[in-house]
């Protein structure tokens, strides 16, 4: 699994470092799921950014702007709507196979999570192409898929022609 350090070593230092876990558990509790830990551990260190000019991480606190938690609800929203609901492999949700919007692109893609199917099942990312009704899903952890990103690996979003001096983010105001 990809560890922080090795997103770190590429994104630059985290200058967010959240330690209050009451937000998480506040948004969980409201979705009635869980967030894998890798995905928590990298958005409490970074917080609300854009990476490379391209992705929006949101943290779930409160008095963010960017808020992750704002940012979930509308998208269930959106793609609950049964015209937008036949784009994606399974439907938006937090039951098990069901997928969770975690992120967004300016290039008009969506990452979500895929809720394990059990408890010994490993937590999946889907990207969605808004522009398209195309989407893939990546048989990799959230902090996997965004080493890939960070690396320069397609993963659908694809950093190498947004950061030709390497990977580098900016907090959301």
């Amino acid at each position: 699994m990809a560890t922080l350090s090795e997103i770190t070593a590429l994104l630059g230092e985290a200058r967010f470092n959240w330690s209050d876990p009451a937000p998480w558990i506040e948004l969980e509790r409201e979705l009635g799921m869980e967030f894998p830990a890798d995905f928590r551990e990298i958005v409490d260190a970074y917080g609300s950014v854009e990476i490379n000019g391209q992705l929006y991480l949101k943290h779930p606190a409160g008095h963010l702007l960017h808020s992750l938690g704002d940012m979930i609800r509308g998208d269930l929203d959106l793609w609950r709507d049964e015209d937008m609901a036949e784009f994606l492999p399974s439907p938006v949700g937090a039951n098990p196979g069901e997928l969770m919007p975690v992120a967004t692109a300016t290039t008009g893609e969506a990452v979500f999570l895929r809720i394990p199917d059990d408890s010994s099942s490993p937590w999946r990312v889907v990207v969605q192409e808004f522009d398209s009704p195309a989407w893939t899903l990546y048989e990799m952890t959230f902090g996997e898929w965004l080493l890939a990103y960070l690396k320069g690996r397609d993963v659908t979003l694809c950093a190498r022609d947004r950061a030709p001096d390497g990977p580098a983010y900016a907090f959301l105001p």
